[in-house]
């Protein structure tokens, strides 16, 4: 049992604490503006409401019925009673299945080895050919699985045998539109989602000329508008931002000819949060139009989108599902550490500097960080030239710490970057150009570690991910899903490391329940651990000052203070 392990460890770890005597630890900071929760299955309500009005031009799948108006707006917060959903499933992958098997261009493939991508994975055989055939389709598939190749190629293919402009929107949740308090973040969540995805597009479709727009919140709306004035091929946005520019420019630009209409996590675009937007934009969009969902958590909204009944003429849409309920992948290990919360830098810092053996391999040889031309004023806060000579310690494989809040994203980057640990931090707090130059260090392997709230959680896609460390165990066992995602993608081997404490017994039971497998208790050397506790401790104080005289997060403190006041008036 989880709680006797602690209770039997507690008076090893007593040592340690003791030990640990100055108050250095991380101190407590501002609400959490990382925290996410799921959207409401009332969404699925509202947004059925408003997509099945008279206008059927605004429903997903073209639902006609008056039978399914009765469907979607009852019980919305369970899934109906009603026949099980027959999934499409794939045959197991041969050695033989090849993206040119499943009917992928010569052009695509070539872009794809290029990339050393030559096998498809699971949801890329069950989805790109009913998406090349036409059909709409609905993808459910495990996080890091492959599931924006599964829709980028089917688009590209038919976009290089009638290009034009706007021929693919693909929608993306906001990350913080929920969160009152923190409105003028409330796009910045998605923003590395989306610009990925585009990046993808862009990678795949470089012989064919293409032109994408990423159209976030946080970005300037002018030089968006000059963007979409431009009519290009692919559009990854917001709902909440196309729709301003719906409203402000739409005479400009149109999506009248719209060929591909594409849902990515699609379980929180199916909820009120984004009802009235959706329903805006798919009001603007053609009947002929192609329609795919893409979701690694099937819910209730999802099950009655796969159940609707077609328009006559018109095809259910195809519909990929997992075949098993486990939702990490067995090239995967993950394991918890037992450590009282206020010592937990010492064995962060001996686990990342003496990985296991089955990553330690994974180890790559980081290039120099190349130097500033000048100083700009205040530098860069996600990444800083360490403290101490980096060739004193092994650098790490390539590992991304989830916390939970953005002040303790920066304590660590800045207590790792002191203790000779190339580090950069990815969170709310700060400005889009550092969050990006972040993503660019840690794949271009310039810096080891990447330390990242969960905005970085879903739809980051960077390949040989070695190790994932949770320092904040997520209260939900969808985030947790989320973040151990990252690594261990596409067949790859990976790992993650928990840090459990005092606090956190039962949400360990809820991940394993939900996982369908335990958790393996790591023990690491704790006399090995101890010799690293001075520097540790001093780092401690240094980052912990560093904080301090920068008055990390005050002014997104006084906006969030403005915005809740102005939303009392």
């Amino acid at each position: 049992m989880l709680s006797s392990s602690l209770a039997s460890r507690s008076t090893k770890r007593r040592r340690l604490s003791e030990t640990e005597s100055d108050s250095s630890s991380e101190p407590g900071s501002s609400s959490d503006d990382e925290s996410s929760g799921n959207g409401s299955e009332s969404g699925a309500h509202a947004l059925m409401k408003s997509m099945l009005s008279a206008a059927q031009e605004s429903a997903l799948f073209e639902d006609e019925e008056p039978t399914m108006k009765l469907s979607f707006d009852t019980a919305p917060t369970r899934v109906s009673k009603r026949t099980p959903t027959i999934s499409n499933r794939t045959a197991p992958i041969s050695s033989e299945t090849t993206f040119t098997s499943l009917g992928v261009k010569p052009v695509l493939v070539a872009s794809l080895e290029a990339m050393s991508i030559r096998k498809p994975t699971p949801v890329q055989v069950g989805c790109v050919p009913p998406l090349i055939a036409g059909r709409d389709c609905i993808g459910n598939a495990k996080t890091g699985s492959g599931k924006t190749m599964a829709f980028a190629l089917p688009i590209l293919q038919k976009l290089s045998e009638d290009p034009y402009g706007i021929f693919a929107l693909v929608l993306t949740p906001t990350r913080y539109a929920h969160l009152v308090q923190y409105v003028e973040l409330d796009s910045r969540g998605s923003r590395e989602l989306a610009f990925q995805i585009s990046e993808q597009f862009v990678v795949l479709g470089g012989p064919l000329n293409l032109k994408t727009a990423v159209i976030v919140g946080g970005m300037d709306m002018m030089e968006q508008a000059l963007e979409l004035g431009r009519r290009p091929h692919v559009v990854v946005a917001t709902p909440g931002r196309l729709v301003d520019h719906m409203n402000s420019n739409g005479d400009e630009w149109s999506l009248s000819r719209l060929k591909f209409l594409v849902l990515d996590e699609a379980d929180r675009l199916l909820t009120d949060t984004f009802a009235t937007e959706l329903a805006t934009i798919l009001s603007k969009t053609p009947k002929e139009r192609q329609t795919c969902l893409f979701t690694a958590t099937w819910t209730p909204a999802v099950e009655n989108l796969a159940n609707a009944t077609p328009q006559p003429g018109k095809q259910k849409p195809f519909v990929h599902r997992m075949t098993e309920s486990v939702e990490t992948v067995g090239t995967l290990k993950q394991h918890y550490l037992l450590v009282p919360s206020h010592v937990r830098e010492p064995y962060l810092f001996y686990a990342l500097c003496n990985p296991p053996e089955s990553i330690a391999n994974m180890r790559v040889a980081q290039p120099e960080p190349q130097k500033p031309v000048r100083k700009s004023k205040g530098g860069n806060k996600a990444f800083k030239p360490p403290k101490i000579d980096e060739d004193a310690i092994q650098q790490p494989p390539p590992t991304i710490i989830f916390v939970s809040r953005p002040r303790t994203a920066a304590y660590i980057t800045k207590l790792l970057q002191t203790l000779g640990v190339r580090a950069a931090a990815l969170h709310s707090r700060l400005k889009q150009r550092e969050r990006l130059n972040s993503l660019n260090l840690f794949r271009s392997r310039v810096v080891a570690v990447l330390v990242s709230t969960d905005v970085g959680a879903r739809g980051l896609d960077i390949a040989d991910v070695a190790l994932v460390v949770n320092w904040d165990f997520p209260s939900a066992p969808e985030e947790y899903t989320h973040r151990v995602g990252r690594t261990a993608r596409a067949g790859r081997n990976g790992m993650a490391i928990s840090f459990v404490t005092e606090r956190d017994e039962e949400k360990v039971h809820k991940v394993e329940e939900r996982i369908g497998t335990a958790l393996t208790e790591l023990t690491l050397p704790e006399d090995k651990v101890l010799e690293g506790l001075n520097s540790v401790s001093t780092a401690k104080r240094i980052a912990n000052m560093e904080l301090h005289d920068s008055e990390f997060g005050k002014r997104e403190e006084i906006h969030a203070k403005k915005a809740i006041k102005r939303t009392k008036e």
